[in-house]
């Protein structure tokens, strides 16, 4: 029996509460009542069904975290406004004044913003960023205070993965807590706790929501204590609650996500394969290929790909603004995860010494394949690579 299939379609739906309603309803009162004074004061809001206040928890917004936990085989999910309001909970959880932290180099980058306006001057971390590739290198990078491991697989850019499993282990070997931002695989096409991690984040706005139409996040994890301290400090502390029409929209993009996963990777592979075979592409970055350096490690712990991939032109950077201009179905947007093609030079107008920091060029195009079928994007992609 697949169970991440009824996950999405069944798990905390309970019919018989709602009036044998087949979707549950919207709760948009911020406020729960009792009957006695004694009734009030005893409520635990991290046990289900037991609410008070909506910075504390929703019912809808828990409805969707019992999906996600069961999806990611956590023992709890909290969700936020944003994903960067997930991420900064996780590290604020796990991180004191004077932390250390090791953050691979090609993480989201805002997450490195966030380290690098807030945590070190603010809080006095440090941070040591590693390839993620290294596991020696990994492992010499944790220090006596090292209190939080960083990682996204495959990570922003040019898709890099690493080696879940093994380095949980290192992090383990030395107290270390690992996150990961699990945004584009999703809980059906990777689940890192199984691997050893100790928290995931997705970014609900893009494929659990999968319509361009909301923000959230959401963390995940096995660790139940740690789960009641972000849920009780640092989301009902710091404010940064998912609103219960944005739960349920979450709700509703879980129902189609296993099928729109799907055709997504379909569509993501025929383009892909077709990129790589074209003369003026020097490189496609892209899990699914069989020419992706790391495949070994993926057929081990990925079930499914991304929509996501990066393309290096055999061509100048200024060409490569020159071939998404000349896209009509690929938007330039920074977003992804809908129904929408996107395309952007992402680094286009970073500094020599980040283009250095991540080993990339400025003219590294990365595209989102949307749902416009690969027959169309296709001719759109042929077109635009022959006007070069």
């Amino acid at each position: 029996m697949n169970q991440d299939l009824l996950a999405l379609t069944h798990t905390a739906d309970e019919y018989d509460k709602y009036l044998n309603a087949v979707v549950p309803p919207v709760f948009m009162n911020s406020l729960h009542v009792y009957d006695r004074f004694e009734d009030y004061c005893n409520v635990d809001v991290y046990k289900d069904d037991q609410f008070v206040y909506g910075r504390s928890s929703n019912p809808t917004v828990h409805i969707l975290e019992r999906k996600i936990a069961e999806l990611e085989h956590g023992s709890r999910a909290v969700a936020f406004s944003s994903g960067m309001a997930a991420c900064t909970a996780a590290i604020m959880a796990t991180c004191k004044a004077g932390s250390h932290i090791v953050c691979m180099r090609d993480v989201y980058q805002p997450v490195k913003r966030f380290l690098h306006t807030v945590g070190i001057p603010r809080l006095n971390f440090s941070v040591t960023y590693v390839s993620g590739n290294d596991l020696d290198e990994i492992e010499a990078a944790i220090q006596d205070n090292t209190a939080l491991m960083i990682l996204e697989s495959p990570a922003t850019f040019v898709f890099r993965v690493v080696d879940l499993k093994a380095i949980s282990e290192i992090a383990k070997r030395h107290g270390v807590i690992t996150y990961i931002d699990n945004t584009c695989m999703t809980p059906l096409f990777q689940k890192p706790l199984e691997l050893g991690i100790d928290i995931s984040m997705h970014t609900m706005s893009k494929y659990i929501g999968g319509h361009s139409d909301i923000i959230g996040g959401v963390l995940v994890s096995k660790n139940e204590e740690l789960m009641r301290k972000i849920m009780s400090e640092m989301r009902e502390w710091f404010g940064g609650v998912l609103g219960p029409m944005e739960g349920w929209l979450c709700i509703r993009g879980l129902r189609t996500l296993d099928a729109r996963l799907k055709r997504h990777q379909e569509i993501a592979m025929a383009i892909a394969e077709f990129l790589e075979k074209s003369d003026k592409v020097k490189r496609v970055n892209y899990t699914g290929l069989v020419s992706h350096p790391q495949a070994d490690i993926i057929r081990r712990q990925q079930q499914g790909h991304t929509s996501l991939m990066s393309v290096e032109l055999d061509a100048s950077p200024d060409k490569a603004v020159e071939f998404i201009d000349n896209l009509k179905l690929f938007g330039k947007g920074c977003s992804w995860g809908g129904f929408e093609s996107l395309a952007l030079c992402p680094l286009y107008k970073a500094s020599q010494e980040e283009l250095d920091f991540l080993g990339t060029d400025r003219g590294l195009i990365r595209l989102y394949c949307g749902l416009e079928g690969e027959e169309n994007l296709l001719e759109d992609l042929e077109t635009a690579l022959k006007k070069l």
